[in-house]
């Protein structure tokens, strides 16, 4: 992609643009998901991500596929208000939250519950591991998975390797 002015956006520029985040949006939203559970945060960080993207557009090297790069700023960008937020939210005194939620009846098959408890625990986990299991969950290689988290494949297969082992254990612990 050619560099794109900061200032005066060209209508072409802007469609192109337009047309990259559209079509692309599933990256930003799952990253979104992954790294904030309330709804506002959410919005925040998915806007702080479209930002942090057309910031650095013209740093792109099409040597990597835009997905590749697209998930590189996302998990970044997510990374890092995670962090800040956690820090926020460690200096503030807040409410349980389970003061103003009633009991929710017991629904949903087995299948909905085993999906609910691993996203728990996917959330649980440090912010790379979140990342790694991610991206091991849209069935990314080693290889893609190493572009954009900056690893080794060897260092994604062994951390893969611990997460998923730490995720069965919390599940027969869970189960028992």
């Amino acid at each position: 992609m050619k560099t794109l002015s900061r200032l005066r956006m060209t209508s072409t520029e802007k469609d192109t643009f337009e047309l990259l985040i559209e079509s692309n949006k599933g990256i930003i939203y799952k990253v979104a998901n992954a790294y904030c559970k309330d709804e506002e945060d959410r919005k925040d960080l998915v806007q702080e991500i479209v930002i942090q993207l057309w910031k650095s557009l013209d740093r792109y090297d099409d040597s990597f596929k835009i997905s590749t790069w697209i998930y590189r700023i996302a998990l970044n960008v997510a990374i890092s208000f995670y962090r800040k937020d956690s820090k926020r939210k460690a200096t503030q005194t807040s409410i349980s939250e389970g003061i103003f939620n009633l009991k929710e009846e017991e629904s949903g098959t087995e299948l909905e519950s085993n999906l609910n408890l691993l996203q728990q625990f996917i959330s649980e986990l440090k912010e790379l591991d979140r990342a790694l299991m991610l991206l091991y969950l849209e069935q990314k290689t080693h290889k893609e998975m190493a572009d954009i988290l900056g690893l080794s494949e060897s260092n994604i297969a062994t951390k893969i390797s611990r997460i998923r082992e730490k995720l069965r254990v919390r599940f027969s612990q869970h189960n028992n």
